[in-house]
């Protein structure tokens, strides 16, 4: 298959187009840059990969790069950590309605011709943001109260413009909703303005990275927001990746919600204790205090992962201990290149 991924260059897509062209595929990439600056990757120079510096706000352009494509990933998307909902809640909402519009917009046409036959959302969690009943099933988010935040709501409008692009002019669909994603990749965004956590700056807004770099960089009494029993399901970006390429390359995704997430619930005390014995031992005492949570700190996050099980054979296997490892040398690298 020929798959047009918008935002390529961000966080989640920096593990699935390695994971699509691996299996194959020919992948076209657009990204405008616009949240770390020019980024080089491992593939950038690989035979079934093309990349187009570009605006995903712009129809026309999405139109011309998709015009042979099977599918579109709808990855492109303003995001950022709990901070960056308040930073810029007006721009989510805006850029992000843009972006979405003329990604569909492009699909739309094509789909018109007869060429592309699916489009793949990639949601997010954050439209159970106020969610009631646990592990979340899909189909919940149209049964709690809509998200609060801006980027949730927004996350949620996503899947509405999938029913009315569906309604109206029978565009196949998937949607993916991502959990807690982990990995490698992640740095200061150059909008980020400049936020305290004790004597740290957080560097991503998310707590896996912070953690690592407030540990790191030796931070004791460790600066946690909330009182830490926040739960949380820590998904590797290369199960995610595997995850939604198993869902691209599946028939029977095809008008389908999945929610894609590790099965294990760890709250931010115990991640951080984790990190905490990993970088100092187990000799050194964990010690913590408490910061004022941001609004929207979502207490619990919890999703049932049945149907990607059932429907897709879709399991993300890998461990806290295993991400560990592959992020904690990346950041304290980034740390001693000033990236965080």
């Amino acid at each position: 298959m020929k798959i047009l991924i918008t935002g390529s260059a961000g966080f989640i897509a920096g593990y699935l187009v390695p994971e699509l062209l691996e299996a194959g595929h020919e992948v076209v990439g657009i990204d405008n840059f616009s949240k770390y600056g020019p980024l080089a990757k491992s593939y950038d120079s690989h035979e079934r990969y093309s990349f187009v510096e570009g605006d995903a706000r712009d129809a026309s352009l999405l139109t011309e790069l998709s015009s042979d494509c099977d599918i579109i990933v709808a990855s492109a998307a303003r995001i950022g950590g709990i901070s960056y909902f308040h930073q810029f809640a007006y721009d989510l909402l805006a850029d992000n309605e843009r972006i979405v519009t003329a990604t569909f917009d492009a699909a739309l046409e094509q789909h018109r011709k007869g060429s592309l036959s699916r489009i793949v959302v990639i949601s997010s969690s954050m439209v159970f943001e106020n969610a009631a009943v646990f592990p979340t099933p899909e189909g919940h988010e149209r049964e709690c109260p809509p998200p609060s935040s801006t980027y949730g709501f927004q996350k949620l409008a996503c899947e509405y413009f999938v029913q009315g692009a569906w309604e109206q002019y029978k565009l196949p669909y998937t949607i993916l909703r991502p959990f807690n994603c982990v990995g490698v990749g992640e740095q200061r965004a150059l909008s980020d303005v400049e936020i305290p956590s004790g004597n740290i700056k957080l560097a991503m807004s998310h707590v896996v990275p912070d953690l690592c770099q407030k540990i790191l960089k030796g931070q004791d009494p460790l600066h946690i927001l909330g009182s830490g029993t926040q739960i949380r399901h820590y998904t590797y970006g290369g199960d995610l990746a595997r995850g939604i390429r198993m869902a691209i390359e599946s028939d029977e995704a095809i008008n389908q919600d999945f929610n894609l997430s590790t099965r294990v619930s760890t709250n931010v005390l115990e991640l951080a204790e984790l990190i905490w014995k990993r970088v100092h031992g187990p000799d050194r005492p964990f010690r913590v205090v408490h910061d004022d949570p941001f609004p929207y700190d979502v207490q619990r996050r919890v999703p049932d992962t049945k149907k990607a099980e059932q429907v897709l054979g879709f399991e993300a296997t890998t461990d806290l201990d295993s991400m560990l490892d592959e992020l904690l040398p990346w950041v304290r690298d980034a740390i001693a290149r000033n990236q965080i």
